[in-house]
């Protein structure tokens, strides 16, 4: 029943998080999910490293698991049920557990590397794991830089293992006023390779672009154009 229900009506996906910096890329496509009636069900998942971040980045005061979904969201969840990292016998770590996809983000070099060769020692790592043994959807969005040559390396392992890297670039020629712009756009070029487009994504047109006024260093008001 479950099974059809997720092929037919709503989605099932995995949503963690690691130590990487970027953690208001999580919180953003959480924000997402949450507001797409296309999605059911949202498997969060959050490392230790990554509890700290979200303190760090985005001044999280959690002390209840319980709490960290609608702490990330900014709000209050309908959709997201919380899972520990260390519950590596969660629904989520067997291939018999009906979901769609998975995203991580922002993925850590450490985790990148775990995944890319096979070992599972967290529910983040199994569950990853698990899509790609049943050839799920996974989209690893990296954040790290410079790339060393094994970070290269192992960016080639996951995706010769069927997982699709997303490096946490921004994107410019939608014209972002904010960082809230910079982050609403990547998130949705991520949620659209899970078959999730959304409405706010700006989609590249080959019309030129129309001239933007805005405010100078120095208080002036200078006409741009890309």
């Amino acid at each position: 029943m479950l099974r059809r229900e997720i092929a037919s009506e709503k989605q099932s996906l995995i949503l963690a998080v690691t130590g990487a910096s970027g953690a208001i890329f999580a919180r953003r496509t959480l924000q997402m999910l949450e507001g797409d009636a296309r999605v059911g069900r949202i498997h969060l998942v959050v490392s230790g490293s990554g509890l700290k971040v979200l303190r760090e980045e985005l001044d999280l005061g959690i002390s209840e698991s319980a709490a960290i979904p609608s702490r990330l969201m900014g709000g209050p969840v309908c959709k997201t049920v919380y899972l520990l990292d260390s519950d590596v016998g969660a629904s989520i770590a067997s291939g018999s557990y009906p979901v769609n996809g998975m995203l991580v983000i922002p993925c850590s070099t450490g985790c990148l590397a775990q995944i890319a060769h096979g070992i599972s020692s967290t529910l983040i790592e199994r569950a990853a794991d698990v899509c790609l043994k049943e050839q799920r959807k996974l989209i690893l969005a990296v954040r790290d830089t410079p790339l060393s040559r094994v970070h290269l390396k192992n960016m080639l392992a996951a995706q010769e293992a069927g997982a699709g890297i997303f490096p946490i670039i921004p994107a410019f020629y939608h014209r972002p006023q904010t960082i809230g712009d910079l982050v609403t756009q990547f998130c949705c070029r991520v949620l659209a390779h899970l078959g999730l487009e959304q409405d706010e994504q700006f989609c590249w047109s080959s019309v030129a672009p129309k001239r933007q006024t805005v405010n100078s260093p120095a208080g002036r008001d200078e006409t741009h154009r890309l």
